[in-house]
Order: C-alpha cells, then structure tokens, then sequence
C-alpha cells in the first residue's frame, strides 16, 4: 500500500482490538502498517524497519510510549512520533512532548483525524543544503537540524526546532497561534491552539538558559515574535 503514498507507519498499542482497527483504517487510507504489542516490540520494529512515522500508546505494561520515544530520541532517532492517550491528562500530553513527541491524541478519536495528523507529521520540505537562517544572535540549519545561540548549539526536539525555524525566517514580525500551527504542525482543521504555547515555553526555557535576554515575545491578544538580539562582538555564530 505504500505506492499510494501514505508512508510506513508503526503502530504501537498493547489493546489487540485498537491495533487491527488501525491497521485496517490505515491500510484503507494508503498507509503501509506494522504492528507492536508493546514498548520493547516497537523499539525493535523501529530499529528493524525505519517507519516514516510512529503512532504510541502511552500506557503500556512493558514500556511506556514515553520511555520509547525517549529512547528513540536517545538514539539519535528522529522519526516523527504521535503519541496516544485514553485520558486527557495534561501531565501525559507534557511527558509525552517533553520526551520528544511530535504530536498528541487522546482516545476515543476519530480515524480521519488520526489520518490528518499523521499526513501533517509526514509533510516535510527537503531543505537546500544552504538554506541557513540567521536572526541577531540565533543561527538555524535546517539541512542539519541544528541550531546555535552566540555559537553555543542548542539542543531542540524536532518540533521545537521547526518552530523556532518558522520564528527566525519571520524575525520581528508578529505570528498568530493559528499561523503557527498551518506553518509548524500543518493542520488544516480545528485543533487546541495551546501546543504552541507549550512549545514556546520549552523554547524560551533553552534561549534564555543563561540568563540570556528574552527573544520570543508574547504580542497579548496576537501571538508571538522573535526579536533577535545581536551576537556578542568579536564571537561568530555556528560552526
């Protein structure tokens, strides 16, 4: 199935039933499927497979979702992951991002809204190999993931650093929530805006470790803008 263009999913989930649910809705919806019954199991199908994309189940007997992505995050494993909940306890949806989780859902969920998602996770623009951004003091890479601040690399999440990418290539000017995340998480239906608050403060907690001056601002009412601050004389930026 995975000429129609879907991509390799992995679904991880101790409960058999929801695993041959999803198996069978996304192999109707053009994704190619594997399937782990447990935490260890999906390390071991990520590692034998190389999925495009992870679906985890938090709650697991054997190893939690949020001890395999921090594995796989670890490992130096970026694969996108959506972790999945059967409550909606925000200590969940913040373990879960904090240990690199790409996204959030909690069940029950409807398929066409799993199917949006993992489409958003899988949309990713090839950068050119010098495509750099610089704002003040901040230096981005895309090409590499990699990010520097006074020339110190900063170390992001994969989510964190596609936002803070979208926040220096629009350095001083004012981004909605809404804007954030079509540009950031790619949705194009309702969801909670409040992942990118959680998101902007995980990033203001690493710029401004330090006691390095606050860059991204909140514009109450409007958004958030990055105000880049210059590097320090004399100090280059990046390797």
């Amino acid at each position: 199935m995975g000429e129609t263009g879907g991509g390799r999913v992995l679904v991880t989930d101790d409960d058999a039933a929801i695993r041959r649910s999803l198996e069978r809705g996304l192999r109707l919806n053009g994704f190619s499927v594997t399937l782990a019954d447990g935490g260890h199991a999906a390390l071991a199908a990520v590692r034998d497979g190389a999925p495009d994309v992870v679906v985890l189940d938090i709650s697991m007997p054997d190893l939690s979702g949020i001890e395999v992505c921090r594995a796989l995050r670890g490992d130096g494993n970026d694969v996108p992951v959506l972790m999945l909940s059967a409550l909606d306890e925000v200590s969940d949806r913040v373990a879960g991002l904090q240990a690199g989780g790409d996204d959030y859902l909690v069940k029950p969920f409807a398929l066409q809204e799993l199917v949006l998602r993992l489409h958003a996770l899988l949309r990713r623009r090839p950068p050119a190999a010098t495509d750099r951004v610089r704002a003040g003091a901040l230096e981005m890479a895309p090409e590499a993931q990699g990010a520097w601040l006074d020339g110190t690399p900063l170390r992001l999440t994969r989510r964190e650093f596609e936002l803070l990418d979208t926040f220096a290539r629009n350095a001083g000017i004012v981004l909605t929530r809404d804007q954030l995340l079509d540009r950031v998480w790619g949705y194009d239906f309702e969801v909670r805006t409040d992942a990118v608050d959680t998101f902007v403060s995980y990033l203001r907690r690493k710029l401004e470790a330090g006691g390095r001056p606050r860059m991204l601002h909140t514009v109450r009412g409007v958004g958030f803008v990055l105000r880049p601050s210059g590097p320090p004389e004399g100090r280059p930026t990046g390797p």
